[in-house]
């Protein structure tokens, strides 16, 4: 409104002011007197002269005082020029003066000092906002998720109910004089359903759930993370009994003063050594229970895990073999499943699967479904959306060379017979060259039963058959090809690990030396930042053991294919025919060599 006020006076003020006339010289002026020109003059008491020519124009001069008129009262007589005379008078000229010279400066002044109020009032309010926490306050609709709708996981269950009946009955713990759990971490692998835990105990508590991740603590201004965490904890005192959800709790909870940090960060330190204070301060009567996720549990600073403030660590696991298929029983819920849908048996192919990857699996066979025309899903779409997840996308359109196919079936042919043939090995559910993702073709074998212990007999076993591809080259061409690249890495990851991690080398002994991996975070930790903590001699003796076992396993596979070539060449025929077999063709070529007579 100011920066329209100032141009709306400088319109009137040149308005006001008019066009300004052409301003003559003396000469100039005398010169048209001479000639006749000049109609009308009016002359001030200053010698300004104001004047109009004979064509109408207007026209303004000033007279030399100090010289005279110089005869100019009868030239302008002599050529009939109307004479006038005025004198100034200060009030109208003054104000006008004042009020177009002075007044757009003075409303610039005005506009210029409300904008910096204007600005200064929001960077106030701007200030006071950045200190309050983010945290994300459901109260007016509770959450409605429960224990019954998180499918199995019931030692979990079990282990946080305690923080359920705290909420709902204090007076039983004073009564007793004991202390409910003051803070309660849940640690376990991502997508394994840690926050869907901490919404389902405030739903079974039915009390305000106030939730916030470990990054919106942190900002760019110094201070700012401590006062969210005080405003964050003042919000809960008001809403007691109350949840406090901290997700990912490792972006604010990192060890101070070093660890694998690159640098310090004062600010983060700052607001870790709030939330410590906050959580050693509020009343354990006034029921507020700090809940808190994370997948770095080895990244936390231990004061933050002591007893008094986070009471209890809860592992939430990947779910086991029953617990997935429950988990498939839930977000199969809303899909219409064919006939030869075996939940079960999905859930035995999904090893290693979390809760978020079975949910993804389910969603990708719907699509798959959908793409085919469907609004049924079947066990071929569950099938190929695990090759899908596992994989990648199936490339039709990579076709192989002849002799590339063939390559690749004498390959995944090697991988399926040595895994038949060994023991400890687990069977073989599908083999395929079809090409999918940077694979070129796929042996699936799927474990028995859920293993939580590996033998040396099975890890022996696992090295063979990572080796049966490469073996069959050798044995079909009589030499290798790059296709045995991947399988080649992961041999020799299992053969360090056998020999470094679980003693299972006669040259290096029972020694065992951790990888330095991160708990749960899935990453291997480069060997250059983790250090050794052994010397070269000993790095020496774990590099001719893994070669050693790497190698006694490739010569196994080689004699097991050497002695079922019959079955080697009939298994890759098969392949390079119907590019996919189950893992029974495997074993009815492996019986008919085994009984000629049979196979006829």
């Amino acid at each position: 409104m100011a920066l329209l006020g100032f141009f709306l006076v400088l319109i009137l003020a040149r308005g006001m002011s008019g066009s300004v006339p052409p301003r003559l010289s003396y000469s100039d002026f005398v010169g048209k007197v001479d000639a006749g020109q000049v109609r009308t003059v009016d002359i001030g008491d200053k010698g300004t002269v104001e004047g109009t020519l004979d064509n109408g124009k207007k026209f303004t001069t000033q007279l030399p005082t100090a010289l005279g008129d110089g005869g100019l009262e009868r030239r302008l007589q002599a050529h009939h020029v109307v004479i006038s005379a005025t004198r100034s008078s200060g009030g109208g000229s003054v104000w006008t003066s004042l009020l177009v010279g002075v007044l757009p400066f003075v409303l610039l002044m005005g506009f210029l000092l409300w904008s910096l109020r204007r600005t200064a009032g929001s960077l106030t309010g701007g200030i006071s906002a950045i200190g309050r926490s983010r945290a994300k306050i459901i109260e007016a609709e509770r959450p409605t998720t429960r224990f019954g709708d998180i499918a199995g996981y019931d030692g979990v269950k079990q282990e946080i109910s305690e923080v359920v009946d705290f909420l709902r009955n204090p007076g039983r713990y004073a009564a007793a004089g004991a202390k409910g759990p003051r803070g309660v971490i849940m640690v376990g692998p991502p997508g394994t359903g840690k926050t869907l835990f901490a919404r389902a105990v405030a739903g079974e508590a039915d009390v305000p759930f106030l939730s916030v991740t470990g990054s919106a603590f942190v900002e760019m201004f110094v201070g700012v993370g401590a006062s969210r965490v005080r405003d964050l904890f003042e919000e809960a005192r008001r809403r007691a009994p109350s949840i406090i959800f901290i997700d990912e709790i490792d972006a604010v909870g990192g060890r101070r003063g070093g660890g694998t940090r690159l640098g310090g960060n004062d600010e983060r330190e700052q607001t870790l050594n709030q939330l410590l204070a906050e959580m050693d301060g509020f009343d354990q009567s006034s029921g507020i229970v700090v809940l808190a996720a994370t997948n770095r549990p080895d990244a936390l600073d231990p004061a933050l895990l002591r007893p008094g403030r986070f009471d209890r660590q809860v592992t939430v696991p990947l779910p086991n073999q029953n617990e997935r298929a429950a988990i498939l029983e839930v977000h199969a819920r809303d899909k219409t499943l064919a006939q030869d849908v075996d939940l079960d048996a999905t859930a035995r192919a999904t090893p290693g699967f979390s809760g978020a990857d079975l949910a993804n699996l389910v969603n990708e066979a719907a699509i798959n479904a959908v793409r085919a025309g469907r609004s049924t899903i079947t066990a071929g779409d569950l099938g190929s959306a695990r090759d899908r997840v596992l994989l990648g996308r199936r490339e039709t359109s990579n076709a192989l060379l002849p002799e590339e196919r063939h390559a690749v079936a004498v390959h995944e042919s090697g991988h399926a017979l040595v895994a038949a043939l060994c023991e400890h090995a687990d069977p073989v559910a599908k083999v395929t060259i079809l090409p999918a993702g940077v694979t070129l073709g796929v042996t699936e074998q799927l474990p028995e039963a859920e293993r939580h212990l590996y033998s040396e007999g099975y890890l022996t076993d696992l090295l063979t058959v990572r080796l049966g591809g490469r073996a069959a080259e050798l044995v079909v061409f009589g030499e290798g090809s790059t296709g045995a690249a991947d399988d080649l890495t992961g041999a020799t990851r299992i053969a360090t690990r056998m020999v470094r991690e679980f003693g299972l080398s006669q040259a290096l002994g029972p020694v065992g030396y951790a990888s330095g991996a991160p708990q749960f975070s899935g990453e291997s930790a480069p060997e250059e930042l983790a250090g050794r903590p052994y010397s070269e001699q000993t790095q020496r003796i774990i590099d001719e053991e893994v070669a050693r076992l790497v190698r006694r396993s490739e010569e196994r596979a080689l004699a097991l294919l050497r002695d079922h070539r019959n079955a080697l060449d009939r298994l890759a025929a098969l392949l390079v025919t119907q590019e996919t077999v189950d893992g029974s063709v495997v074993l009815d070529v492996l019986r008919a060599e085994a009984h000629p007579q049979e196979g006829r």
